[in-house]
């Protein structure tokens, strides 16, 4: 029996050119500019955690890896929406983290320093294949999915992947893509680089 589970939508932006070669490689290949930034953002629509109730509440996990993720020394830190009461951001903290196991607590072996924790306002749109989230002056980020060509209103997706949010994960590009917490800085607005989204359910 499980004692928490959450499901909603999650997006993300990289420093790597599309396509990230994380994804491709089951995180053994160097990323595009030699480290990898990323941000993933989760909007829990649906969940609780020991009876503390997170839906309409999102948090975003910033990561940067020096090399190839698979070879670990992950520095990661964490936003919670600063409209989670304080139990609100421990369970959603204990998620993020894997402290209360689930998906992320697999990242674990491959983290080296948890940089810590930040609250913002966090705002996370979905508007067709656009996705879009902010957290303060943080992080400020968007994407848009690569249309399939025999069902527009639907992304490419790659699957069976290594990640830890969903085995399928829709293509995107970023739009925009910046960060500046945990000593992680990124900026881009090219066009360029790498994004996906998806829906995620975890539970533990």
């Amino acid at each position: 029996m499980t004692n928490w589970h959450v499901d909603g939508e999650y997006m993300e932006t990289c420093n790597c050119a599309f396509l990230c070669p994380c994804i491709t490689s089951n995180l053994t290949a160097r990323p595009t500019e030699g480290d990898c930034k990323a941000a993933f953002a989760m909007r829990i629509d649906k969940g609780e955690k020991d009876g503390v109730k997170l839906e309409g509440l999102s948090f975003i996990v910033l990561m940067h890896s020096p090399g190839a993720m698979g070879d670990g020394n992950i520095t990661v830190g964490l936003i919670v929406d600063d409209r989670a009461s304080d139990p609100q951001a421990e369970a959603i903290a204990a998620i993020a983290t894997g402290a209360a196991g689930g998906p992320m607590a697999a990242l674990g072996p491959l983290v080296g320093r948890v940089a810590g924790v930040e609250r913002r306002p966090i705002h996370f749109d979905v508007d067709g294949l656009k996705r879009t989230v902010r957290a303060g002056e943080l992080v400020d980020q968007a994407c848009v999915g690569i249309a399939s060509a025999v069902a527009p209103d639907q992304a490419i997706g790659v699957d069976n992947t290594a990640h830890p949010v969903n085995s399928r994960l829709s293509l995107a590009k970023a739009t925009r893509s910046s960060m500046h917490a945990f000593g992680i800085d990124w900026d881009d607005a090219t066009g360029t680089r790498n994004g996906h989204f998806a829906p995620f359910s975890w539970a533990g």
